[in-house]
């Protein structure tokens, strides 16, 4: 009896304890949303709180954010987040609403009906500078002998630092930085019967920083080099047709060059013999005396045949 006594005591003076905490002047008061932490990734920013339980009552929040320039030149304005009014979920993306690399200070508050409750700020400010990177997911095929990677779309602000190598002692990687977002990205064109590995990290410019590289992938080319023996006749084949083929063009030309335009030889009997001094000194009705003196007939008669 005394301890039921005891119990019953214990419990009213812990209800009357809660009463002023939500009863003033008669109207239920909220309380403020508690926990409140921003969980950055990938320049991503979430800001959460821990939600305010009301028993059968729908509860909605409302984020409000100062960024350095309202803190400064605008009389510490606070400015409605873009996406968080009014919202059941007890967190809220700010991602739009952070457009600098300066300190932001973060609010929320819960309404029920008419009533709000006081608002919660966030304890430390928080800066888009201190987002967590992590290396990114990447695919690393092979077209062919085309060495191909293909990145996740993380935004406009990533680009992505890729380092690929034969896989060989003492081989040296190479870089290549890729903005391509989501399009496969062509690397080097691979040697049959080599191995390729491929890594890459994530880097941001507006905040100066990038993450870790994620882990390598390898890709094997079929195929085999070509051997020694092979290779050999493919060089004397080529010094062949290097000699061989302009020996060639020369001797079709010469054949072409007789065959359409002969060389005429003079027959002995047309050739002058005599001073052309003499020939011209005769007189025009002299000229068959002459020629029959210069020309005789059996050469004459070769000459016809």
């Amino acid at each position: 009896m005394v301890l039921e006594e005891i119990s019953t005591s214990l419990i009213m003076w812990f209800f009357y304890a809660l009463i002023p905490s939500f009863l003033t002047d008669g109207v239920v008061v909220l309380p403020a949303p508690q926990n409140l932490s921003v969980h950055s990734t990938n320049m991503k920013h979430l800001f959460r709180w821990s939600p305010v339980i009301v028993p059968e009552e729908p509860i909605y929040y409302s984020v409000e954010y100062q960024g350095e320039y309202e803190s400064l030149y605008r009389s510490h304005v606070w400015i409605p987040s873009s996406w968080c009014s009014l919202t059941k979920d007890p967190k809220c993306d700010v991602t739009d609403d952070i457009t600098a690399s300066v300190l932001y200070n973060l609010r929320v508050r819960a309404s029920l009906g008419s009533q709000t409750s006081a608002w919660s700020t966030l304890k430390q400010p928080f800066n888009r500078n201190s987002t967590i990177l992590t290396p990114p997911w990447m695919a690393v095929t092979k077209d062919g002998f085309h060495l191909v990677i293909e990145l996740e779309d993380l935004g406009p602000q990533f680009e992505f630092r890729v380092a690929y190598w034969r896989s060989e002692p003492g081989t040296k990687e190479h870089i290549k930085v890729v903005r391509s977002r989501g399009i496969p990205v062509h690397l080097e064109t691979m040697e049959p019967g080599a191995t390729y590995c491929v890594k890459a990290q994530t880097f941001v410019k507006i905040i100066g920083r990038h993450s870790a590289f994620n882990k390598a992938e390898c890709v094997e080319v079929q195929g085999e080099t070509l051997p020694l023996a092979l290779a050999l006749f493919a060089f004397v084949v080529f010094m062949l047709i290097l000699v061989v083929v302009p020996l060639s063009i020369w001797k079709m030309g010469q054949l072409l060059r007789y065959s359409c335009c002969p060389v005429v030889v003079l027959p002995d009997t047309l050739k002058i013999t005599s001073s052309p001094q003499k020939l011209i000194s005769c007189r025009r009705e002299e000229v068959d005396t002459c020629a029959t003196a210069v020309l005789p007939s059996e050469e004459l008669f070769r000459v016809w045949i």
